[in-house]
C-alpha cells in the first residue's frame, strides 16, 4: 500500500453537493508535436504504445466513469480508441507548442458539462498501477480534498546554482555539509513526479488560482518513472518490465500456446525448387522461444488451415522441426479452438495465441493473454497485450515466449523483497 501523507491549504471549493455522484474522468493529454522523441505518446515500451500503459491502468482501476485522450493528431486517436478510450479531438488553440495543459484540461470540460472530477494522468508515467488512481481518487471523494498531486521521495541535496562569473562559493538548500547525513539517517523530501494531478471541476475553471484544500499523494520510487528525452527509452523499458502494470493477465497461468504457422511462426514467403517442390523458411531463434516454452511445461501448438498457402506435408515437416504439435483444421476460429480447449481442458485464461491477420482478432481477444509480429495486418486493429519488435519469421516468436515466460515470474515473485525504498536500499 502506497502511503499518502497529505499538506493541506485553504477550506475546499468546487466539490459536488451532498447526494450528487461526481462523474469521474480520467484524462491523459497527448498532443502529436512532442519534440523530444516524435510521437512518444504511442512509440512502444516494451510492447505496447507508452500512452497505453497508462490506459490500461486507468480503465481497470474501477473508479473512472470515462477514460479520455485529448489528442490533435489522427495516429494517437486511432491508438486510443484501439485501447478502449473515448477521444476528445482538441480544438488548434490548445494544440500549439505554447499550450499549457491547464489550457487544454479547460477547453475539455467546458465541453464536457457531466464532469465533475478530472484525474489528469500524464501518458509518460508507465508504472502507473489502478491502485494509485483508486487510493488518490478517493482522498477526493472521501476525504474532501479538491487537489490531489503525486510525489516521489529523494535523496538528493540541493544547491544553488552561480553564475560563472560570479566569484563565490554555491550555497546548500537542505545540507550542512559538516553533518552530512546518511540516508538512512535522513527521510529525504518530497518532489513532484508528474504522474498525476486530480482536481475537482471548479478548481480547473478557476485555473488554480484558488486551490481549496491540497493533498500530495506519495509514491513509492520504483513505480515513478517520466519520459522526457530517448535516453529514458530503455531505463524505462526495464523498470516498466519490473514494476509496470501488465492488466489482467499479469497472474496469467498459460498453460497452452498456440501459434499460426504463416505470418507469425514463417513470413508468409514460399520458394520453389528447380523440382517443384515447395520450400519454407522459419529462424532457429523462433524454435528455440518453443523449447524454452516446453521447458517451462506450457505446450506448443503451431496452427494452420486449408486457407494458408502452405500444404499440409510442408506444415507437418515444419511441426516436426519445431518439435510440437501440428492442430490442422478446414479453417481456424473461435469456435475450433474452443473444442480445442475442451479437448485439453482448458480455460481462455491458460492459452496464449499469437496470431497476424484481421481473421485472428476473435480468438486474440479471447484469450488471456495475446501478442502479434510487428509487421501483421492485424496488429493496427486490435489493443495487443504485446506487439513484437520483431517481424514474423525474424524472432517474433522467440521474443513473445521471453515475454510469457518474463510474465510468470512476475507472477511468482515476492514484490515486496524487490521494494527499492529507504529502508531498503
Amino acid at each position: 500500500m502506497e502511503s499518502n501523507r497529505c499538506a493541506e491549504a485553504s477550506s475546499g471549493v468546487g466539490y459536488p453537493s451532498a447526494g450528487h455522484q461526481p462523474h469521474r474522468a480520467a484524462l491523459i493529454l497527448a498532443r502529436g508535436g512532442s519534440k523530444g522523441i516524435p510521437l512518444k505518446n504511442i512509440k512502444n515500451l516494451a510492447g505496447v504504445p507508452l500512452i497505453a500503459w497508462v490506459l490500461r491502468a486507468a480503465l481497470d482501476s474501477e473508479v473512472v466513469d470515462s477514460v479520455w485522450v485529448s489528442t490533435d493528431h489522427d495516429e494517437i486517436e486511432r491508438v486510443a480508441k484501439v485501447w478502449g478510450a473515448k477521444v476528445h479531438r482538441r480544438s488548434p488553440e490548445v494544440s500549439k507548442d505554447s499550450s499549457s495543459s491547464l489550457e487544454t484540461i479547460q477547453e475539455f470540460i467546458r465541453l464536457r458539462p457531466e464532469v465533475d472530477i478530472v484525474c489528469h494522468i500524464q501518458a509518460t508515467s508507465p508504472c502507473l498501477h489502478p491502485h494509485h488512481i483508486k487510493e488518490a481518487l478517493q482522498m477526493i471523494t472521501e476525504q474532501g480534498y479538491d487537489y490531489v498531486f503525486s510525489v516521489v521521495r529523494r535523496h538528493q541535496f540541493h544547491w544553488e546554482e552561480v553564475d560563472k562569473t560570479e566569484d563565490r562559493n554555491p550555497t546548500a538548500f537542505n545540507i550542512d555539509v559538516a553533518r552530512r547525513p546518511r540516508r538512512q539517517d535522513w527521510s529525504g523530501e518530497l518532489y513532484e513526479n508528474g504522474s498525476f494531478y486530480f482536481s475537482t471541476r471548479k478548481t480547473w475553471e478557476n485555473g488554480l488560482k484558488q486551490m481549496g484544500k491540497v493533498a500530495y499523494y506519495e509514491m513509492l520510487p520504483e513505480y515513478s518513472v517520466d519520459i522526457d528525452v530517448d535516453i529514458d527509452w530503455p531505463v524505462a523499458e526495464q523498470r516498466v518490465l519490473r514494476y509496470g502494470y501488465f492488466g489482467r493477465e499479469e497472474n496469467a497461468a498459460v498453460k497452452l500456446f498456440l501459434c499460426k504457422v504463416s505470418g507469425c511462426l514463417t513470413n508468409g514467403r514460399i520458394y520453389m525448387s528447380v523440382s517443384g517442390e515447395d520450400l519454407v523458411a522459419f529462424n532457429a531463434r523462433d524454435v528455440a522461444g518453443i523449447k524454452m516454452l516446453q521447458k517451462e511445461d506450457i505446450e506448443v501448438v503451431i496452427m494452420s488451415s486449408m486457407n494458408e498457402p502452405l500444404s499440409k506435408a510442408l506444415l507437418k515437416k515444419v511441426a516436426l522441426r519445431a518439435g510440437c504439435e501440428l492442430w490442422f483444421r478446414e479453417q481456424l476460429n473461435e469456435l475450433e479452438v474452443k473444442r480445442l480447449m475442451k479437448e485439453k481442458k482448458l480455460r481462455w485464461d491458460e492459452v496464449a495465441f499469437m496470431g497476424s491477420e484481421p481473421e485472428d482478432r476473435e480468438i486474440l481477444s479471447q484469450v488471456g493473454l495475446n501478442g502479434v509480429p510487428r509487421d501483421s495486418p492485424v496488429a493496427d486493429l486490435i489493443a495487443a497485450k504485446y506487439t513484437c519488435q520483431r517481424p514474423a519469421g525474424n524472432g517474433a516468436v522467440r521474443e513473445f515466449a521471453e515475454y510469457m515466460l518474463m510474465l510468470k515470474k512476475k507472477s511468482l515473485l515476492d514484490v515486496h523483497q524487490d521494494r527499492i525504498d529507504r529502508a531498503n536500499f
